[in-house]
């Protein structure tokens, strides 16, 4: 091949590259295809120290910029610019493992700045994943021992935001992460309910529309296959589970129906968060796990690529755990 036929190829490889990313970003909100890759983009940075990226793919630049701050500040130890992004006129900030709740700015202010001072030297809390848009986001992160517990936690926080600010916070988290007798020692009576009222319902409509499918599947018995993508995972936390595609995804969240938390006549949603393409919902159950969070990526189509779902397994027995992982296998 002569030298004109390999520049005319060239060419013609770089328009197809840079018209597919064309295509790709205007399928994509433009704030989400900005901030489509994985990386520090957008003023969101890591907490020193930790080597993992904040994977921020399916959330806003704006969200990302107040989690980033929050979780440098928090981990810095800085009461007072951890408390810069919280909201002083409306703050609500629950524990849904031992049911603990402060109920306005000053109380988390409060809490911070007593803890911060016995904090080992050397601990964290950081942020892994964040899904969301700036009002509402589900973010995945790590508190290290020493900071809350005596041993790890690897936190769910669901997170409402008003003015750029955080007005609702809500932990999951697994129990049995730090040991089943040391959360049950410190659970208080839970509230009525988790504050959802004080925020209202702001998730985008794609992510209402495929929340409402999966959870309605769920809680009747149909099939969740149609909202899937084709090469979803999902996740269950607490039960130690990975599963990749529609079907067998499928398979598990049916034959598994009346063990999981999140399933059945007894599940329903409590609140929904995030954007277009990152989010999930908190539900309820009338089961021995009363509440939990499955958070959801979604694709262009508005069906979902990860599922992954947190709960207290603190509240169930062991035999429940290992009937659940049997479950999952394949025959």
């Amino acid at each position: 091949m002569n030298e004109r036929n390999l520049g005319r190829r060239a060419l013609l490889k770089g328009a197809a590259i840079t018209g597919a990313a064309a295509a790709v970003a205007t399928v994509l909100p433009a704030a989400t295809a900005s901030a489509a890759s994985r990386g520090y983009g957008s003023g969101v940075r890591q907490v020193s120290g930790i080597g993992t990226v904040i994977d921020t793919s399916h959330a806003t630049p704006g969200v990302s910029r107040v989690l980033s701050a929050y979780f440098l500040a928090k981990t810095g130890k800085q009461p007072e610019q951890t408390m810069a992004q919280v909201n002083r006129a409306q703050m609500n900030y629950l524990d849904a493992v031992t049911g603990e709740i402060w109920p306005s700015w000053q109380s988390l202010h409060d809490l911070f700045a007593k803890n911060m001072l016995k904090w080992p030297a050397d601990g964290k809390s950081y942020a892994t994943r964040i899904l969301g848009d700036d009002r509402s986001a589900i973010v995945f992160f790590s508190n290290t021992p020493g900071l809350f517990a005596p041993g790890e936690i690897r936190a769910t926080g669901v997170v409402n935001l008003q003015g750029g600010k955080i007005a609702r916070w809500v932990d999951y988290w697994d129990g049995r992460h730090v040991g089943i007798d040391y959360v049950r020692g410190k659970r208080e009576p839970f509230p009525a309910d988790f504050k959802e009222g004080t925020v209202g319902e702001t998730a985008a409509p794609v992510m209402r529309r495929a929340v409402a499918g999966l959870a309605g599947a769920l809680a009747t018995g149909a099939s969740p296959q149609q909202f899937f993508a084709e090469d979803a995972v999902f996740e269950d936390v607490t039960a130690h589970l990975h599963l990749v595609g529609p079907a067998a995804i499928t398979r598990f969240l049916t034959s598994a129906r009346d063990l999981l938390p999140y399933a059945g006549p007894g599940s329903a949603v409590r609140h929904t968060l995030g954007g277009p393409l990152g989010g999930g919902y908190e539900w309820t159950s009338r089961g021995p796990v009363p509440h939990g969070v499955t958070a959801l990526e979604l694709d262009a189509r508005g069906l979902i690529t990860r599922a992954t779902a947190v709960w207290d397994g603190s509240f169930t027995d062991d035999a429940t755990l290992a009937a659940l992982s049997q479950k999952a296998v394949e025959h």
